[in-house]
């Protein structure tokens, strides 16, 4: 992206072609762990997008005002302490008053700290140069594209439960047939030849 990059195409971009599960499958281990109800889902999605958007919203300075341009081989890990010190607040936050998603996000909650998807986003951001209004906008696309992938897929698993499936393809072999599909669909947005 350069510096002519609008605001409205880092959205559909994010969104769409750029899509962090479905273009980029970054963030599958949610994507297939967390993704069997819609509720569930949606909490997950909604988590990893509020995690997204302050990652960015606090890595974009850090990176900008203090490692660069000395320090710049420091990024990667100052940014996973970064996300690794918000998703602990989010969880703190989370089981102290909102209980039921916490207990419904169970193991995946803390896993948000190892989601490449949350890091890429801090990392492209970074790569693609983008200013820092710029990069919280593509970290917000990021998450709703997250959460769009989520939910179609949830949907998908849920149609799943009640198809007759054959015998040996039952549990993650059509998963994974299934996220395939899901993401060769998200090829068109691309367009042929990319």
């Amino acid at each position: 992206m350069n510096s002519t990059t609008t605001i409205a195409s880092i959205i559909l971009a994010g969104i769409l072609t750029n899509n962090m599960v479905l273009s980029k499958f970054l963030g599958i281990c949610p994507f297939l762990g967390v993704s069997k109800k819609s509720g569930t889902a949606f909490s997950m999605s909604i988590a990893v997008t509020f995690v997204m958007v302050v990652a960015t919203a606090v890595t974009w300075p850090i990176y900008h005002y203090i490692l660069y341009p000395d320090f710049t081989y420091l990024d990667t890990i100052v940014f996973i302490l970064v996300i690794a010190a918000i998703v602990q607040l989010i969880e703190i936050f989370l089981k102290k008053f909102i209980k039921p998603i916490y207990n419904a996000l169970g193991i995946y909650l803390p896993l948000i700290t190892t989601n490449c998807a949350v890091l890429g986003i801090t990392m492209l951001n970074i790569t693609n140069e983008l200013n820092f209004i710029k990069s919280i906008v593509n970290a917000l696309a990021a998450g709703l594209g997250f959460m769009l992938a989520m939910l179609l897929f949830a949907g998908v698993r849920e149609r799943m439960e009640t198809a007759d499936v054959p015998e040996f393809l039952k549990g993650l072999p059509i998963t994974l047939v299934a996220a395939a599909l899901v993401s060769l669909s998200f090829l068109g947005f691309a367009g042929i030849g990319g």
